[in-house]
């Protein structure tokens, strides 16, 4: 392999890399149903049995006169120790009272937004890092054994905070605090240290503390920074796998019921064919047999130009209609869009048209049957090129949308629609075109209402139009289509 093939691999490894460790947020449900099992259902019994335990330690034990240092032969007078000591008690206190508040919160979390909820929470965790931060000052700095707990607070915030920003940053934040606590122990070994006389140090037994930048602190160090990168790792991992398997059971569910609507929509266009036809054949013997009367002749030319109507609806139907054909695929959205942009302005037909995209990049994929999707562009694009009678210019965007939505948007600077217009533009029949059907647009909102998006018109006289499509990137079949 040469150097310059090996560059150019090494380079798109490391563009496609925040793609591959991209974690997109959870459905809402799942981000109120994370925040309810992490922190009301584990997280609130849990700190109000360590609440209890450290109220009894700080106020009914003696447990400060045995980790706070005391003066050597009475010399010293209030060791540092000590003088950090008296302010836990108040700050306990207050951080009870939070933790009190932040209780009732998530108690009564159905009645709070999201948004409100994943702030409150993110609060929480970082005022928590920062109160065992202060009890790791006063337990040995950076041998205390609350250092384990600062792993837990970084699998604890994994789990209640999955925005991958917060997240990254809340858990450096953990790491930050318990470095932060361990140099402020160290301060206060030294100054310990250095408010000795050189005799007491001796006789008390004091070594010059060694420097903080040991090889113990720094392996701590690196596992919870090991531990922060870990996690969000093993949450892509997991979010990935369990989208593969809700695209793959979505693959079976929508290919299954496509294929069932479309046997049954299938059936009934062939039934209606059938009489229709018997109907024409009949209205034309009837035609050529009786040659006088004008008005009879006349009602049957009638009856053969409504059954050729019929017929020819009845035929877009079939294709309104044929859902069975063709398999569920994962589709680029901006392959299908330029598909459809190739077919509708094929380079032959040398129309006026410009044509302009603005894609964003890496749209989420979207499961469906190419046809249908086909045919939403085809028909949105085939009238935009008619009301501008092959002339003008077209917009076309797709970009990310709520709820991993993918909005398109395609727009025109035709004559524009009427009110009274848009208001029936997408009703099966109905049509402003001579030779037109009414099912082309009928036939976009059905296509797009299927797999549960929208669409929506946006026009004014003299101003163009503009259509704006609507797709889950996810979603369950819409078993009511």
């Amino acid at each position: 392999m040469s150097e310059k093939r090996f560059n150019l691999m090494q380079w798109q490894f490391f563009k496609k890399l925040p793609q591959l460790l991209d974690l997109r947020m959870p459905e809402p449900e799942r981000q109120f149903a994370r925040i309810r099992l992490m922190e009301r259902n584990i997280g609130l019994p849990v700190k109000a049995a360590i609440l209890i335990v450290l109220f009894y330690y700080f106020f009914f034990s003696n447990w400060f006169d045995v980790v706070a240092p005391k003066p050597v032969n009475g010399m010293f007078g209030v060791s540092p120790h000590e003088r950090v000591l008296q302010y836990i008690p108040p700050f306990f206190l207050v951080y009870v009272i939070i933790n009190g508040a932040v209780a009732v919160l998530l108690l009564g979390m159905r009645h709070f937004s999201l948004l409100t909820m994943q702030r409150i929470v993110f609060v929480n965790c970082l005022i928590d890092a920062v109160f065992f931060a202060a009890l790791t000052v006063i337990t040995e700095g950076f041998d205390s054994f609350l250092y384990w707990v600062f792993l837990a607070l970084i699998v604890r915030n994994t789990i209640s905070i999955p925005s991958a920003f917060r997240q990254i940053m809340l858990n450096i934040g953990v790491s930050f605090s318990y470095l932060l606590a361990g140099m402020i122990g160290f301060a206060l070994q030294e100054w310990q240290y250095n408010a000795s006389s050189p005799i007491i140090r001796t006789d008390a037994g004091f070594e010059p503390a060694m420097s903080p930048f040991n090889e113990p602190f720094l392996l701590r160090l690196s596992l919870l920074l090991l531990m922060s990168i870990c996690c969000y790792g093993v949450q892509v991992l997991m979010e990935k796998q369990r989208r593969a398997e809700e695209e793959a059971r979505e693959f079976a569910l929508r290919q299954e019921q496509l294929q069932a609507t479309g046997r049954l929509a299938a059936e009934i266009a062939h039934q209606l064919k059938n009489p229709l036809g018997i109907i024409n054949n009949a209205a034309f013997s009837l035609q050529k047999t009786v040659k006088e009367g004008k008005t009879i002749t006349q009602q049957i030319k009638i009856i053969r130009e409504e059954v050729e109507r019929s017929d020819r609806i009845i035929t877009e139907l079939m294709g309104y209609a044929r859902l069975s054909e063709g398999q569920v695929e994962k589709l680029d959205i901006t392959d299908e869009l330029n598909r459809a942009i190739d077919q509708v302005f094929p380079p032959g037909a040398k129309y006026e048209v410009v044509v302009t995209t603005d894609y964003e990049p890496a749209l989420p994929p979207i499961l469906a049957q190419r046809g249908h999707l086909s045919e939403v562009f085809v028909n949105l694009l085939q009238n935009a090129r008619e009301a501008m009678q092959g002339r003008g210019e077209i917009r076309i965007s797709a970009k990310y949308g709520e709820n991993y939505s993918i909005v398109v948007t395609i727009t025109d600077n035709g004559p524009g629609m009427a009110p009274e217009k848009i208001a029936k533009i997408f009703e099966a029949y109905y049509t402003t075109k001579e030779k037109g059907t009414g099912l082309g647009l009928a036939i976009v909102k059905h296509n797009t209402e299927l797999y549960n998006g929208t669409v929506e018109v946006q026009s004014q006289i003299g101003k163009g139009a503009s259509f704006i499509v609507r797709l889950p990137a996810k979603t369950v079949f819409n078993l009511r289509k």
